[in-house]
């Protein structure tokens, strides 16, 4: 480590603009910086001195930085590592953690954001907790680089060493067994059963059963024995969505099996151990059926060890047009037909769509459009009305339409005697930047750092572009 009193920042990047914006930003913070284009580069510098913390893409030329921490061994080291990639899902999440990394930073990032994490990680005491160097199955439906879910995916893979329960909560829809299995996936139960029961989906006087199985005879129509779910899921996972409906006494049952770890069949006599990691679910709001006495306290702690959120899809809109596309090509492979595609105006009329179903309702509506859709590509005339396939949301995207004939216009002038001709991007980018701009500062009433998050940048990016445009703030 560095015994000086300014920290030294390594930073490994393919990218030279990425290199100069953090070095430039670190500088200017008191921080010592040196930067790497390749991770051999690094390696080799590393040999014979030590950083107080690296920063480092993922995917570059030749090692890639998660075989780059292989390499570091960060964890006995105790050099605090921050991945960064523009790559953000959930795979590069969990294998950013169990190489050794310190926090998961994914492009395109908010440089004080990332400045705030590099001192962090410099005051970090000690490093984190060792993972395992495992090979990460994928959960190819777990799509976001919204920020919301990319906190997600650094939870499941905070949690890659863990056998801790888990509360997932979220509305309806949005995704909360696909979390509970990649939770199972990057766990050291991956290898054992992976159960899920919806305890809404069996009648209250059966659940019993079906929870902790019974004896022949326990009841009329128990003509053999039955193992419960809990016994199917020993040494493994069991998923329990929607518990905030499970009446009060299977709750007392539940937290028995979660303090003591045994229970009894129904109509048994003998104990029986089981071992079983619970990852509960439900779209209630479970502290305030606490307070009104519709969930017990202490088993509401016992369950709420972690607690993940899944973000509504309207909080996340940015990962519409990447679920769109994913989902329609799923559905093509499902029903064996070649994979249509969505026109620019169809696919923003779905991204301004508040989708009150969730993922849910995105998957089946993209299923319902690769069948009723009569040709290869997906037209805004296609989209049903109660999904915002009306006249007056079409109306939203006659801009795009506009924006189109501009530029066929515009090419059509482009001959070798038009000396006043100007590439599209030259004379429409700026226009565009300011129109969006000025757009966002009014919603805010000028607050920049407001206005920045609603235009995607940081805001130093938005700073720079309202001096470059020329923009009267």
């Amino acid at each position: 480590m560095n015994t000086d009193t300014q920290p030294v920042v390594w930073i490994v990047d393919d990218d030279a603009s990425i290199r100069w914006v953090l070095e430039k930003a670190l500088q200017g913070d008191g921080l010592r910086t040196q930067s790497f284009d390749r991770a051999d580069a690094l390696l080799r510098a590393f040999a014979e001195r030590q950083p107080d913390v690296l920063v480092t893409d993922i995917r570059m030329p030749g090692m890639d930085g998660i075989e780059m921490l292989r390499h570091l061994d960060p964890e006995n080291s105790g050099l605090p590592v921050i991945v960064m990639t523009a790559h953000a899902d959930l795979d590069s999440a969990v294998a950013a953690f169990r190489a050794g990394a310190f926090e998961y930073l994914p492009k395109p990032f908010d440089i004080d954001l990332a400045v705030s994490l590099v001192r962090r990680a410099c005051h970090a005491c000690e490093p984190e907790t060792a993972r395992e160097q495992t090979t990460i199955s994928s959960i190819s439906s777990m799509i976001g680089q919204a920020p919301a879910m990319q906190e997600v995916f650094r939870t499941i893979g905070r949690l890659s060493r863990s056998s801790l329960n888990v509360l997932i909560t979220g509305e309806s829809g949005t995704g909360k067994e696909l979390v509970a299995r990649a939770l199972h996936e990057h766990s050291p139960r991956a290898s054992r059963p992976f159960i899920a029961l919806n305890t809404t989906a069996i009648a209250s006087d059966l659940l019993e059963s079906e929870l902790f199985g019974h004896e022949r005879g326990a009841f009329t129509g128990a003509d053999s024995r039955r193992i419960g779910r809990f016994e199917q899921a020993d040494s493994g996972t069991l998923f329990l969505d929607e518990i905030g409906d499970m009446s009060t006494d299977l709750q007392t049952r539940l937290l028995r099996v979660l303090a003591e770890g045994e229970f009894y069949r129904v109509g048994g006599q003998a104990p029986i151990q089981v071992d079983v990691r619970v990852i509960a679910a439900t779209n209630q709001d479970l502290a305030q059926a606490v307070q009104t006495g519709r969930f017990r306290e202490d088993l509401f702690h016992r369950l709420n060890v972690i607690h993940i959120r899944t973000p509504p899809l309207r909080d996340r809109a940015g990962d519409i047009p990447l679920l769109l596309q994913h989902y329609i090509d799923t559905a093509a492979r499902e029903l064996e037909v070649d994979a249509k595609r969505l026109t620019t105006a169809a696919e923003f009329l779905l991204c301004s769509y508040d989708w009150p179903g969730n993922v849910r309702q995105l998957v089946n509506v993209c299923r319902r459009l690769t069948v009723t859709a009569p040709g290869s590509e997906i037209c805004i005339d296609d989209i049903p009305g109660e999904i915002g396939g009306d006249r007056a949301a079409a109306d939203e995207v006659d801009w795009i339409r506009s924006l189109q004939q501009w530029a066929e216009s515009r090419l059509a002038k482009n001959t070798s005697e038009n000396d006043e001709w100007k590439p599209l991007l030259e004379t429409a980018l700026p226009e565009f930047e300011r129109t969006l701009i000025r757009a966002a500062l009014a919603s805010v009433s000028g607050r920049r750092q407001e206005a920045a998050k609603l235009l995607g940048w940081g805001r130093n990016t938005l700073t720079r572009k309202i001096r470059a445009l020329g923009i009267d703030a």
